[in-house]
């Protein structure tokens, strides 16, 4: 996953909540009184409005740029509330959210690169102030927040088995034990990210890192493991500190921001995950254990939608329905891939050929298509 750091944009921090949903679902509002537009180039980030009513807000983005952009809205104390990866040049994109009064940020990054261009915005007023949600979708936040916690409680001591290999100097033990590490982080990885300083630790790329930044987590230790062949002190070090940075993330994700909206957008980032890193063989190039990531990332955007599911489908029945159907080939795809059909355990990726891959693509983006209007489902 890309690196996703920010340094605070102004002093007051607010306890406001913010509820976004992304997609092109719904019609444009920008020029509404809450709608925002915002304009993304190379070197700026424009934004029509610096101050709006709190309420619903609507973003209407474009990226007149030369380069692949993102758009983050922040809470003051830099907790990523929502974002949207991978805008090309000359597209757009449309981010709605019911925004309590206070201050945030609406952040561009183009390239996907550094610390972004920022916007303090502030919500004025006493709008949305008790955003209210049926039952079921309280219960479905409920059930998500405890799964979540359940994901990172059982990833820490498969973590441990990986990193004491490590500590061992047992390559071999360790190659076997790191994709099952995982898993569970793949399959809550939005939750993670809402932090902003979690990812960056422990699940970033070299070609991520930013500049300064230390490299450490994962991806560094995959790429002693298989591209160098080697423990050594270094690497026996960080695997402590992998540990150490779980650990945190265990124990911080009970704190996170979750609402339905947030497990709608998690569940379509995660398939954004997929497209830009797993298809590509980006994310594991060194171990090539990129199925397991997709498989975890298709899972947890699963667990999102069917808890949301009973809502979505009163409100949306068609697209409840076109969901379940690509899920449902999603799945029967990924099990072509499996190693050993009772178990985590996929093929290489190197493996898996240039046909195939566009298979796999194909179907990505035929289940990312319904998927970004979930959301919109959601708070209908």
């Amino acid at each position: 996953m890309r690196p996703v750091r920010f340094s605070v944009v102004t002093a007051a921090a607010a306890a406001a909540a913010l509820t976004a949903v992304t997609g092109c679902a719904e019609k444009s509002d920008a020029k509404g009184e809450g709608g925002i537009s915002v304009t993304a180039t190379d070197t700026a980030c424009e934004v029509s409005k610096k101050e709006f009513p709190a309420g619903k807000v609507v973003l209407e983005v474009e990226n007149k740029g030369s380069k692949v952009t993102e758009v983050y809205v922040l809470f003051p104390d830099d907790r990523i509330v929502t974002e949207r990866e991978n805008i090309g040049p000359g597209t757009k994109a449309t981010i709605t959210a019911e925004i309590k009064a206070g201050d945030y940020a609406i952040a561009c990054k183009p390239g996907m690169k550094g610390d972004g261009i920022r916007q303090a915005v502030k919500a004025t007023g006493k709008g949305a102030t008790a955003v209210k949600r049926s039952p079921e979708l309280d219960a479905a936040v409920a059930e998500y927040r405890k799964w979540v916690q359940q994901q990172a409680d059982e990833t820490l001591p498969k973590v441990k088995v990986f990193t004491d290999a490590v500590k061992a100097g047992d390559i071999e033990a360790a190659k076997k034990a790191y994709a099952d590490s995982r898993i569970g982080w793949e399959r809550t990885e939005p939750v993670a990210e809402s932090f902003g300083d979690i990812d960056p630790k422990v699940d970033v790329r070299e070609d991520g890192l930013e500049a300064g930044q230390e490299w450490t987590g994962w991806h560094k230790l995959e790429k002693a493991l298989w591209a160098d062949k080697k423990i050594g002190d270094a690497e026996k070090k960080l695997a402590d500190t992998l540990v150490a940075d779980l650990t945190d993330w265990q124990k911080r994700v009970g704190k996170a921001e979750i609402t339905p909206t947030s497990m709608a957008n998690g569940a379509k980032e995660l398939l954004d995950e997929v497209a830009s890193g797993k298809v590509t063989g980006e994310e594991e190039r060194y171990s090539h254990t990129d199925l397991v990531d997709f498989k975890a990332n298709v899972e947890g955007a699963q667990k999102s939608y069917e808890l949301l599911k009973p809502v979505a489908a009163k409100n949306d029945p068609a697209l409840a329905a076109e969901l379940d159907k690509q899920f449902a080939a999603m799945n029967t795809l990924l099990d072509k891939y499996r190693a050993d059909k009772n178990s985590y355990v996929f093929v290489s990726y190197d493996t898996v050929g240039k046909d195939q891959r566009k298979e796999l693509s194909d179907g990505v983006s035929a289940l990312g298509e319904p998927l970004s209007k979930l959301a919109a489902a959601v708070v209908k």
